[in-house]
């Protein structure tokens, strides 16, 4: 019988199984015959038969072992199988962000940093440019676009607007991927 280890595939914490742990039986001194008839002296085996104590055998589980994954440095099971100990904290060492959301507003003199925004754009960061403090300036709204418009066609990317009265401006970065399909903006799609 087997351990209760055994029973749900864990490894035995003790090492051993439990026909390791249990006294080998006793052998009988001379040969026994297996028939059901008579007991009568057995025969001397001839060189060529080989020799197999039938006392000592017990049964044997006969399923292959399997290998575990390539790599696998964890501890592995009597049959050989992975064991994953879901107690054990692994951490892996996490890269940083190489992509960001910027968002970028008129500077105090109403201007917007193209140059270091097509950088930013190059590298593969979205801009989300928020022309809404320029109310007044309608004209000045209109150089805005343009120049945003000419920064968007160096870095070959679009210029989308992310609402009705196009003062809210994003700029995909270089390899940023924007559905174009649905045009469902805001909350009011979920309400």
């Amino acid at each position: 019988m087997g351990s209760l280890w055994q029973f749900f595939g864990l490894p035995d914490p003790e090492g051993g199984t439990a026909n390791e742990r249990a006294p080998p039986a006793q052998a009988s001194q001379g040969p026994v015959s297996l028939s059901g008839g008579d007991a009568k002296p057995a025969q001397e085996p001839t060189p060529t038969e080989p020799v197999v104590d039938t006392s000592v055998l017990s049964p044997v589980d006969v399923r292959p072992l399997r290998t575990p994954p390539l790599g696998w440095n964890g501890p592995i099971t009597p049959d050989g199988e992975a064991f994953h100990d879901l107690g054990m904290v692994v951490q892996r060492l996490q890269s940083p962000p190489n992509k960001a959301l910027r968002y970028i507003a008129p500077d105090v003199m109403k201007r917007i940093p193209t140059t270091a925004m097509l950088e930013r754009v190059m590298q593969g960061d979205t801009a989300i440019v928020d022309l809404r403090s320029l109310v007044h300036m309608e004209s000045h709204q209109m150089a805005c676009r343009r120049e945003i418009k000419h920064m968007a066609d160096q870095a070959r990317v679009s210029v989308f607007s992310l609402d009705a009265e196009d003062k809210l401006l994003m700029i995909p970065g270089q390899n940023v991927v924007v559905d174009m399909e649905k045009h469902e903006l805001g909350l009011t799609p979920l309400l």
